[in-house]
């Protein structure tokens, strides 16, 4: 069941978005040859908790820290770490924070150093995939509407599409209905509707959009070693088009 959320509601997710929104600044600041994403990881727990909210997947099913930290051809769910970064590398820092029990996720990808020209594409490619995802997410349009907007931008420009993680509606849970594929064909889909609130997280790789998992249960990587990038935003669907609630101003 899809619930729909009150203006209320949307506005207490908005606050949760802003925090997360300053966080993913901070972070932009870090990000160099030679920091850890133990260290990143470190600085979201204690900046959350400095500014009254939690890391909302710190213990969600047993997972112990404030981020996924995914890097290269980890597509999502890495495990921040104490080995460095380094020049060249891509690094994916994802969180959801709770305010006073309101939600908001976003994912981000960030280029450490220099990087080649196709990991630049890579990233270019990705974070323009989500907001297409976004310019389809008006009411009256379907679910489907948003990843063929995303799939068919992706592919044209030579890359792929992850298939086996997706958005999701947030709401009180970090995972509700609806949920949001980045693939798919217009048309098809629950309808959208106002007070809708979900999240839309195009993974995108340079090779194949098939996965597979590490012995840890939870992280997600490329079958073929090469980079993925990620880019997420939630979202709330009103009569005038879509919010983001985790706009950083770009």
């Amino acid at each position: 069941m899809i619930v729909l959320k009150s203006p209320r509601e949307i506005e207490a997710m908005k606050k949760a978005g802003e925090l997360l929104a300053a966080c993913h600044k901070e972070i932009k600041k870090m990000i160099k040859p030679g920091i850890t994403t133990w260290e990143i990881d470190q600085f979201v727990d204690k900046y959350l908790a400095q500014h009254g909210a939690i890391a909302q997947q710190k213990g969600y099913r047993g997972y112990e820290y404030a981020t996924c930290a995914s890097i290269n051809d980890e597509i999502c769910h890495g495990f921040p770490r104490k080995e460095p970064l380094n020049t060249g590398d891509i690094v994916t820092i994802d969180m959801v924070v709770n305010v006073n029990s309101a939600l908001a996720d976003s994912a981000w990808t960030y280029i450490v150093g220099e990087a080649s020209e196709e990991t630049n594409r890579l990233v270019e490619v990705t974070k323009t995939s989500l907001y297409k995802g976004i310019e389809a997410a008006v009411v009256g349009n379907r679910i489907g509407d948003i990843g063929h907007a995303i799939q068919t931008y992706v592919e044209g420009e030579g890359f792929s599409v992850v298939r086996n993680f997706i958005g999701h509606g947030i709401g009180p849970s970090i995972h509700e209905k609806p949920d949001v594929p980045h693939f798919g064909l217009p048309g098809k889909g629950p309808r959208i509707k106002e007070g809708m609130v979900f999240t839309i997280e195009p993974m995108v790789n340079v090779g194949s959009y098939e996965t597979k998992m590490d012995s840890n249960g939870w992280t997600a990587r490329t079958v073929d070693g090469k980079n993925s990038a990620q880019f997420e935003h939630t979202i709330a669907i009103t009569k005038n088009g879509p919010i983001i609630l985790t706009d950083q101003g770009e």
